[in-house]
Formats: C-alpha cells, structure tokens, sequence
C-alpha cells in the first residue's frame, strides 16, 4: 500500500529514523501539532526519534524485557500518529502525554499476561499458543457470566468500576480519567468489589 494513502497508520520508513537531537517542550508541542493538524511525517519522525529510545529506556528501567520494552515503545508511537488530534496542550506537557500511554500499555501487557496464567491455570492445561478451543471459550463465558450476576451484589460505583476494569479491560488510570474521579479511588473500589463477589464466585464452583 502506498504511504501516501495510508492516513490513520505511521509511515514505516520513520523507523530507521536514528538517535534525533535534544528539543525543547515547545518544539515537542509544534510537532504534535503538525502530526495532529497535517499528517507531517517529518514532524513525526522527529518526534519517534526522540520518544521511542526514551521509551524503551524507562520500560527495561521499570522491569520490562528489552523485547517487551520495544514493543512497547513502538505501539506507543503507533498511537501518538493515530490520536495525535487528541493531544491537548492545556492539560498536560507532550512528554506526559506519550509516557502516560506507553503506562498504559505496559499495564495492559501486564493484565492481557496474568489473564492468560490464570486462564491456563484454572484449566489445568499446559501453557501453549494455540488457539482457544471451543471448550474454553464455554468456560470463559461462564466465567464471565458469573461475575456479571455477581456483581448485581455492589453499589452502581463498584460495579461500574469493575465493569471498566474486568470487561473492557481498561488502566486504571484511564478508568480514572473517564469517570473523572481520582485513581485512589478507583483502586479503592475495585478492591472493595472483588473482595465482596469473591465469596459468591467461590461458592458458584
């Protein structure tokens, strides 16, 4: 596919960008524009330059493999070219912006890792990669049908949150941002609530 009709992906040649030079949180800002406003690949080349070593940097630093760590690095970027018109200079500097997606990722990573231990887990099967069988497809489903009728036991707070979290599979962080309370408090509820279905999905077994 030619890049110049690709609109809502990165132009691939950006990656063989090498190490760029330092910036200021100004010229971070004009970039995001031109990415946002006119799809410039020069200002998102500029911009992968600076962020994905960065990135990758902070990732290895927090724990995560080399090859997680790039991986999260590049889908972080992949993002900023795709959300760059999300991008509000008001609420927060460019650099927070882009580190607060890569969290976010590497919190997904982390969650999509330990649903997948604890799926295999239940099952009592060997961790391989293949594709889910019917049978545990059916036992998903129960499983989530299960904690959907046991959170008819929570307050509509609790069981919002935990929707959020449980279903949709969301950061905390961003369950935070959009319900526009305090991720505190967030992480209070979902506590509260997985303590008190516990008992009812323990005694469904």
């Amino acid at each position: 596919m030619s890049i110049g009709l690709v609109l809502r992906s990165p132009p691939r040649d950006i990656y063989r960008v090498g190490a760029g030079q330092a910036v200021t949180s100004e010229d971070l800002k004009a970039l995001m524009a031109q990415v946002a406003q006119a799809r410039d690949r020069a200002a998102y080349g500029r911009l992968f330059q600076y962020f994905a070593p960065r990135v990758i940097g902070f990732m290895v630093r927090s724990g995560v493999s080399a090859t997680d760590a790039e991986e999260i690095a590049q889908d972080t970027l992949v993002t900023v070219w795709r959300k760059a018109e999300l991008y509000d200079p008001r609420q927060a500097a460019v650099s927070t912006w882009i580190f607060t997606i890569a969290r976010n990722l590497r919190i997904d990573l982390a969650r999509r890792a330990t649903r997948q231990r604890n799926g295999v887990a239940a099952l009592g099967a060997p961790e391989i990669g293949v594709a889910e069988s019917a049978e545990s497809a059916t036992l998903s489903d129960e499983r989530d049908a299960k904690v959907r009728e046991a959170m008819t036991q929570l307050s509509r707070e609790q069981a919002t949150v935990l929707r959020l979290s449980f279903f949709s599979e969301k950061p905390h962080a961003e369950i935070a941002r959009e319900l526009g309370i305090p991720l505190g408090t967030v992480k209070s509820r979902v506590r509260l609530a997985m303590a008190k279905i516990r008992p009812f999905l323990e005694s469904e077994r």
